[in-house]
């Protein structure tokens, strides 16, 4: 019985790391996009400014909510 609450739990950690690797990810190439165009960066350094902040936000958001479903998933109900 112990073997199949982990795996949920591991389960609820995985989907809680997409979710917020997704959410972060849209956030991330909002504000990277914006902030490339108001800091002016030049022709295709845009598309690393951007990349950058996509994916450092969505690694950011990822932890935290997979964080957050880790202590979530060991609460009793």
């Amino acid at each position: 019985m112990a073997a199949r609450s982990n795996n949920n739990c591991l389960a609820q950690v995985g989907a809680g790391v997409a979710v917020g690797g997704a959410l972060g990810g849209a956030v991330g190439a909002c504000y990277g996009t914006f902030e490339a165009f108001r800091h002016r960066i030049p022709g295709l350094l845009k598309i690393r400014y951007v990349g950058r902040a996509t994916v450092s936000t969505a690694v950011a958001f990822g932890l935290f909510m997979g964080a957050g479903s880790l202590i979530h998933s060991g609460r009793s109900n």
